[in-house]
């Protein structure tokens, strides 16, 4: 018997209709079989000894450059691209949206909808699609500082009821206000459904002159979200700011109830304010019967009392507007994207950016990316297990599927996304990922070798369209690609000495193994 559409169904075929429609005469098959990103025909390889500065700019604003990719931009012009970059709704994708709505389909669906889909499940589509949107997407800007997002505003999935909800809050806070206003982005960050949840702020109520607001939100917007542990608030001021944050709730209008509890208060769905609306199921609630409506004083500034739900709003214009705010933020910035520690002259004229255009994300990116401290910053960040993989998938122009085996490789290097233990999110110093690097090699070997599942790497074919030929070539001719540079007498002879250990294997293509080795050498641990 026929199974009825679901929902589910109609959003799914609707998505998938809308991808193709913008294709004259595109056969809805013609991309499963097709590449995500397929390798032009011919590549380019770099010839300097020292890192290229487009090269530079690849390994930072993306997750690294795929093969071709500094031709493009040197063609194109850096300012040309960075502005490219900055508006990603104008860089077609496709392929790649496609490709995440037939595979990773809960990552489209409403926190309702998930209630009845196993957490593996979620999880799974999770991992599949941010590994896939890292090393595939068009828009890598964003997807940098979609991760950068995600660790500011950090949320364990493996806290119950932050599984179904981490979706909405990826898509519609996260990934939404990446490259938008900080303001826009706290406020959606603070109504997320993921986010009261795990802070707690659905269980933050005052119904009784005698009950305590539950602070834990409060506490993390200052210190993690916002102001900074040195911000110069006070114990006094996070107990206000709960105070204001009381009647936030976070409920699934699956009842009778629950709907009626709805229909007298204000929801937000996917951060935009519907009134009155019994269909706001799974969104943010507020409940005046629980809010503590009156007068606060939060970092000396007096909140009114009879605020209501606007306590937010007047809570967020504090905090967010405060300077040490503006400090805090772009000093993570300096860290994510140019230099740690954070140069102190950087951080002043980005943080000047930031408060001069309230908290314009796209300009403050734009003045790092083409700051002197930006140029001068080549190959001096270690990269994050993460960035390691991605990068490492990027470089050899891979066909990643984003299976069990990337994901597998991620859980051992401990940097799957989404599952850091604790809100101040996956560490930007090195230090923490130190004792994991032989795993970095086990992956550059398994990458090399072709032993990813399904996910493949045809080294022939990438050799031959760098212009070399696969039977003389040596694995450091593909230097450049990891690089940005030529490899050195040191990097030639270390892997020449391999080849001579390894001179009974068979031949006829470029060595995998030592492929391998340059994916493993101090040189491509940073960028």
């Amino acid at each position: 018997m026929t199974r009825a559409p679901t929902r589910r169904d109609v959003l799914r075929w609707g998505a998938l209709g809308a991808a193709f429609a913008t294709l004259p005469g595109c056969d809805a098959g013609v991309w499963l079989g097709g590449a995500l990103d397929p390798l032009p025909d011919r590549v380019g390889l770099l010839g300097g000894e020292a890192i290229d500065p487009v090269f530079h700019l690849l390994s930072r604003a993306t997750y690294g450059p795929r093969p071709g990719e500094v031709q493009r931009v040197k063609r194109l012009g850096t300012e040309a691209w960075i502005e490219e970059q900055l508006a990603p709704e104008g860089i077609d994708d496709w392929r790649l949206d496609a490709r995440l709505v037939a595979q990773c389909e809960s990552v489209h669906d409403h926190p309702n909808d998930l209630l009845s889909v196993p957490n593996e499940f979620i999880e799974k589509d999770l991992n599949r699609a941010t590994l896939l949107r890292a090393v595939h997407t068009r828009r890598q800007l964003q997807e940098v500082m979609t991760g950068f997002w995600t660790d500011h505003f950090s949320i364990d999935i493996g806290k119950r009821g932050c599984m179904e909800t981490k979706p909405l809050d990826d898509r519609s806070v996260i990934r939404k206000h990446a490259l938008g206003t900080f303001r826009d982005l706290v406020h959606a960050s603070a109504l997320s459904p993921a986010m009261l949840i795990y802070l707690d702020g659905r269980e933050n109520r005052k119904r009784t002159p005698e009950e305590q607001p539950n602070e834990n939100y409060a506490r993390e917007l200052m210190e993690l979200h916002t102001l900074g542990v040195h911000g110069g608030y006070t114990q006094k001021d996070v107990m206000e700011a709960a105070r204001c944050l009381t009647g936030w709730t976070y409920k699934n209008a699956n009842s009778v109830g629950d709907a009626f509890a709805m229909l007298s208060g204000k929801a937000f769905i996917d951060g935009s304010l519907a009134q009155r609306n019994v269909f706001a199921s799974g969104a943010a609630v507020f409940r005046p019967e629980w809010h503590d409506d009156g007068e606060k004083v939060v970092m000396g500034k007096t909140i009114p009392a009879g605020g209501g739900p606007n306590d937010l709003d007047e809570l967020l214009e504090i905090v967010c507007e405060h300077p040490a705010t503006a400090r805090y933020v772009c000093s993570k910035l300096v860290r994510r994207l140019v230099a740690d520690p954070a140069p102190t002259a950087l951080v002043d004229s980005a943080a000047a950016v930031f408060t001069k255009t309230y908290g314009d994300i796209k300009q403050v990116v734009r003045h790092l990316l083409t700051s002197d401290e930006f140029a001068q910053s080549t190959g001096t960040k270690v990269k994050r297990p993460f960035r390691f993989v991605v990068s490492a998938l990027r470089a050899l122009g891979a066909e990643s599927q984003a299976g069990r085996p990337e994901i597998e490789s991620l859980e051992r290097l401990g940097h799957v996304p989404h599952h850091y233990p604790t809100p101040d999110g996956f560490p930007e110093e090195p230090e923490p990922y130190m004792g994991t690097l032989l795993w970095r090699w086990n992956f550059a070997l398994r990458l090399a070798t072709g032993q990813l599942g399904p996910t493949t790497v045809n080294l022939k074919q990438l050799t031959e369209r760098c212009g070399l030929d696969p039977k003389t070539a040596s694995p450091t001719d593909l230097a450049p690609l990891l690089y940005g540079r030529v490899a050195t007498d040191a990097e030639r002879q270390t892997v020449a000495t391999y080849e001579e250990a390894a001179a009974s294997a068979p031949r006829g293509a470029v060595r995998e193994e030592g492929v391998a080795l340059l994916l493993a050498a101090p040189a491509f641990q940073v960028h």
